[in-house]
This record gives C-alpha cells, sequence and structure tokens, in this order.
C-alpha cells in the first residue's frame, strides 16, 4: 500500500510506494520535481532535514541525501554546509515532464548523453530525405516486413560489418525506434522464453535498469571495475543474460579488457546466457583505432544493439537490434505486435546517408570537434582541480571526475546550483561513489572554459 506521511517542522507532503519496483529514491526525485514544477514548492521554500525527512517516510537518509544532491546538481535545490536545503530562486517552472532533459535556464549544461545538434548535417539530411521521398513507391507504404525496411538493413549490414566488426545478414538486421526498444525487445524475449534475471552493469545507466524491470525481469548489479565488467563477480549469480556496454562503459568510460571479453563470452558459451551488447559510443575514440564489436567473436551468445542517437540526433528514433540464432523469429515477432515496424521515411533517408558517404564524413568531422572539447575540458579540470581524478577512455562524449572528498563535491554542487551551472554526479546511475559526469559534446573549448570559472574563479 502507498504511504503517504507529511515531515515535522517545515511540513512537506510526499507519497512513495513500496508495492513499485522503482527505487525509493527515484521515486523521490519525482515527488519534488513535480512539486517544484507545480509551484507547490516555490523559489526559496525551505525543506525538511534530511534526517527528518528520512524519518517521517520510514526510508534510509541516504536516500534522501541522494535524491536532494541528485536535484541540486540539475539546479532545483540549494543546499549548505550545516544550512537549510531551498527550492532554487532559479527555478521557473515549465509545464512539461520532458523539460528536465531540455530546460534552457542553465547557463551552461554538461549533459552526458546527448550530441551537439548545432553541428547536425542539416544539409546532406535534408538531401537524404528529399532522395527518400522521390524513391517512394506504394509498396513501401503498406505494412512490411516488421524488421524494417530492407535498403536500411543491408545498408546498416554493411556499415557495421566495416565500422564496427559486426557479422551480419540484412535478415538478422531488426529496425527499432532507438536503443531503448532494442534493448526491450530483447528484454521482453528472454522473459518469454522463462528468464527471470538479467544482469546489468554498475555503476550503470538507470534509464538501463528501468527497461529491464519493465521487461518482467529483475535486474541483477554486477560491478565495474577499471578492466569493465567484473565477470567474475557475474559467474557468481544466476542469470539468463547481461547488458553490458563494452566499447565505452556508461558512466566510467572504460574499454571491456581483452581478457575480460574472452572471460565474458566463455561463460555465455557454458550457461547458454545471452550477451546484449549495448554497443555505447563505440564510434568516438580519440587517441587510437575504436574497439571492434564484440558481437564479431561470438555470433550465436551476443545480441548487438546500436542507435543513430549518439551519431546524429536523439529524436529521430532509429537503432538496431541483430540477432542470430532461433530467438530471431521471437523478436520479430514481438517488434511485430509492439509496433509493426519503425516509420519508412527515416529509414530510407538514413539508408541514402550512409550508402552515400555522408555518415563517414559526419563522424570523421565530429570526432575532430569532439576530441578538441574533450582537451579542453581536461585541461580545465587540471587548471581549477588539478587533484580530481579522471577516468575513462579517451573516447565518447563524456568523462568522469572524481574529486577527493565527499565535501568537496558537496560544495561543488552547491556552486554549481547558485551559479547556474547543471552537473550530474555519479549518484544518479545506480553508485554510491563520489564524482562527476561531464559531458561535453554540447559545449564550446570556450563555454568549458568559462563554466570552470564560474564555478572555480
Amino acid at each position: 500500500m502507498p504511504s503517504k506521511r507529511t515531515s515535522r517542522q517545515p511540513e512537506l507532503l510526499i507519497t512513495l510506494s513500496r508495492d513499485r519496483r522503482r527505487p525509493m529514491r527515484e521515486q523521490l526525485q519525482d515527488e519534488l520535481r513535480t512539486a517544484i514544477r507545480d509551484r507547490r514548492l516555490r523559489p526559496g521554500t525551505v525543506l525538511p532535514s534530511t534526517r527528518t525527512l528520512a524519518d517521517d517516510l520510514s526510508v534510509s537518509r541516504g536516500v534522501v541525501v541522494e535524491a536532494y544532491e541528485q536535484l541540486a546538481a540539475e539546479g532545483y535545490l540549494v543546499t549548505r554546509a550545516g544550512g537549510a536545503t531551498r527550492v532554487a530562486e532559479l527555478i521557473r517552472v515549465r509545464q512539461q515532464a520532458a523539460a528536465a532533459m531540455t530546460d534552457e535556464r542553465f547557463a551552461f549544461d554538461f549533459h552526458p548523453g546527448e550530441p551537439d545538434l548545432h553541428n547536425f548535417p542539416y544539409d546532406s539530411w535534408q538531401r537524404a530525405i528529399r532522395k527518400a521521398a522521390r524513391a517512394l513507391n506504394p509498396a513501401q507504404l503498406r505494412y512490411r516486413d516488421p524488421r524494417g525496411a530492407i535498403e536500411l538493413r543491408e545498408a546498416l549490414s554493411s556499415y557495421l560489418a566495416r565500422a564496427r566488426g559486426v557479422v551480419s545478414t540484412p535478415e538478422q538486421v531488426v529496425v527499432c525506434s532507438g536503443c531503448t526498444q532494442g534493448l526491450s525487445l530483447a528484454g521482453r524475449v528472454l522473459q518469454k522464453r522463462g528468464a527471470t534475471r538479467l544482469a546489468v552493469e554498475a555503476p550503470g545507466h538507470p534509464h538501463v535498469r528501468q527497461v529491464v524491470m519493465e521487461c518482467g525481469l529483475t535486474p541483477v548489479p554486477i560491478p565495474v571495475d577499471d578492466d569493465g565488467l567484473d565477470v567474475t563477480a557475474l559467474q557468481r549469480h544466476s542469470v539468463s543474460g547481461v547488458i553490458v556496454s563494452p566499447a565505452h562503459q556508461n558512466p566510467t568510460g572504460t574499454v571491456l579488457s581483452a581478457h575480460r571479453r574472452q572471460q565474458l563470452l566463455a561463460w555465455a558459451a557454458r550457461t547458454g546466457a545471452i550477451v546484449i551488447e549495448d554497443d555505447y559510443d563505440a564510434e568516438y575514440r580519440y587517441d587510437r583505432r575504436a574497439v571492434g564489436a564484440l558481437q564479431g567473436l561470438s555470433l550465436r551468445h551476443t545480441w548487438y544493439v546500436g542507435s543513430a542517437s549518439k551519431l546524429l540526433a536523439p529524436n529521430l528514433r532509429l537503432g538496431w537490434l541483430i540477432v542470430n540464432g532461433p530467438m530471431l523469429d521471437d523478436i520479430v515477432r514481438t517488434k511485430l505486435h509492439v509496433d509493426a515496424g519503425t516509420p519508412v521515411m527515416e529509414q530510407l533517408a538514413y539508408a541514402h546517408f550512409i550508402d552515400s558517404g555522408e555518415l563517414d564524413r559526419h563522424l570523421r568531422r565530429m570526432r575532430r570537434i569532439y576530441a578538441s572539447r574533450r582537451l579542453a575540458l581536461l585541461r580545465a579540470l587540471h587548471a581549477h582541480c588539478p587533484d580530481w581524478d579522471v577516468k575513462g577512455a579517451a573516447a565518447g562524449l563524456h568523462l568522469v571526475a572524481v574529486p577527493t572528498t565527499d565535501r568537496q563535491q558537496r560544495a561543488v554542487l552547491d556552486r554549481a546550483a547558485r551559479h547556474s551551472i547543471r552537473l550530474y554526479p555519479l549518484s544518479g546511475y545506480n553508485a554510491g561513489t563520489r564524482g562527476f559526469v561531464f559531458g561535453y559534446a554540447k559545449l564550446t573549448e570556450a563555454q568549458i572554459a568559462a563554466a570552470f570559472t564560474r564555478l572555480f574563479g
């Protein structure tokens, strides 16, 4: 049954449910965000202390501390050591829940999961759209193969083979509405086949864990260290599969080592488990050639998931799931039942975009831009935070920087909230450790330098 409790002074109505599978911390964050956006909590409102609110809600104090820290990082709250936590004066409530991801009221936003859309290849994409429209015919507008347009599946099969070492035929490619749907299809099929538990990386993106739970599976967290997923720890659990991002782990930025890759594939072959490879940020490597996909080493036990979200834009909603084995038919049937297929115009345009060489040109250009921005971020960290530990390979669209103490982290979060800078604590990724995930794709070199000057100057 849901519990509705109020704190002492000041009073605060919070609704949490112990029947739901979402962690209490996430529920508390959502409740507070909604209250602030709806102006039930107005700018300057004093919130209960972490100890008081934890006692009133019958949760651990750590749940409240992490929720407050996350909301402070997003700019909703202002926390001061030894003082009250208040709703930030900066808050200007948006009506849409999605505003948390697109809020432009911050002067600087180190969002770690979005490419630079100002550098989207508008002209070449418009040409691809026009070519797709001219080639459109009645047969392509009917209900067709739920796997997607054959033109895109052929283009993807060829591109992924040469760029990522993925081994597939067009028949094994299922076009999805983004990476999220690819993961969801995989989880649904495994659940229908009798799976109950699926391993996930820890720390890892909370969205992945949520997708697993929505498929009716229990996520089993497996630690990640400097060599990537700890396969020895994985072997101690009975699971039907694991979701892993070997090329550039989200959020730590580690690359799964060669030894761990062999360990993981041997475990899958021995147990019959499925390795679901999320090829996150794989095309962006700045210090050397990118590591090839895990899938190319084990076709039968590895399912491959990718998307155009980091390559071009998230809202194109183009992703792909590649399955080689007897469960491919289950995947296709599930896709048919979910939405009968992904919109065809974007598929045909992306096929033209790949075949014309525009994707390769765009990636070469963006690698130079992102590498320069990553270097600017490293220089800013070195100048202002020389004692911080920087983690992750020279790859992707983000890196992790770890302050020396928890007190230092809290102080930085407080300064960021006061100076209109949006930061992303590592605690938001189901991790109990300190650290920040800095995305650098959306900020220019000058903006990165200005943000750090404002934050530490």
